[in-house]
């Protein structure tokens, strides 16, 4: 192995309190309506493509309408994660430090564009990545992203971590193997290997 892809949003850290209120505050701004969106709410939603979250939760609007909503809720989001960063998970940056002591890190994830570079200069956790990619860049889905990133770094044996089967399929179809973050928001039945904490990492790949 000689890289690490991470997806963000269950993975890394846990927005998804902070990303709830935004959302709320932005509808509630552009429409007097009151959506009520909570992190669980939200931990539902996080993983899909923002087009398909869009219809989930605006599914009387038009198209046009549901994009335009939800680019709203995600400038007000990046907003209020710049303010404050969203709780990592345990050990994180000390984790990741070690890690790319051996290893090449990476993100790849579904979110729009701008999102990742939040999470970087939010946590202070940028100089430990080389790259990332989402479909706010590319307009690709997740495994389309992963593969681009495997060959514009010219990787050899990356592995993917995330924590949704969505993930996991995503890896199976780039042709990497998959490593299940069980602490995030979904389930995944048959993994290649699960970690209960980001610490685990350095025991899996020691």
């Amino acid at each position: 192995m000689d890289s690490i892809i991470f997806d963000v949003d269950g993975t890394l850290w846990d927005s998804t309190a902070a990303c709830a209120q935004a959302w709320n505050e932005a509808i509630l701004r552009e429409t007097g309506k009151s959506m009520n969106f909570t992190e669980h709410t939200l931990k539902s939603l996080f993983g899909r493509l923002l087009p398909d979250i869009a219809k989930v939760i605006f599914p009387d609007c038009t198209t046009e309408r549901q994009l335009y909503l939800i680019d709203l809720c995600c400038q007000e989001e990046h907003r209020a994660l710049l303010e404050q960063c969203a709780p990592l998970y345990p050990n994180l940056e000390d984790t990741l430090q070690k890690l790319s002591e051996k290893y090449r890190l990476f993100i790849v994830s579904n979110c729009q564009a701008g999102y990742i570079e939040v999470f970087l200069q939010s946590s202070h956790l940028g100089k430990y990545f080389e790259g990332h990619l989402c479909p706010g860049d590319t307009g690709n889905a997740k495994a389309d992203n992963i593969a681009q990133i495997i060959r514009d770094y010219h990787l050899e044996s990356p592995v993917y971590v995330g924590d949704t089967d969505g993930d996991f399929r995503a890896s199976q179809e780039a042709g990497i193997p998959f490593v299940f973050a069980s602490y995030g928001f979904g389930q995944v039945s048959s993994p290649d290997y699960t970690i209960n904490c980001p610490k685990e990492l350095l025991e899996l790949f020691s």
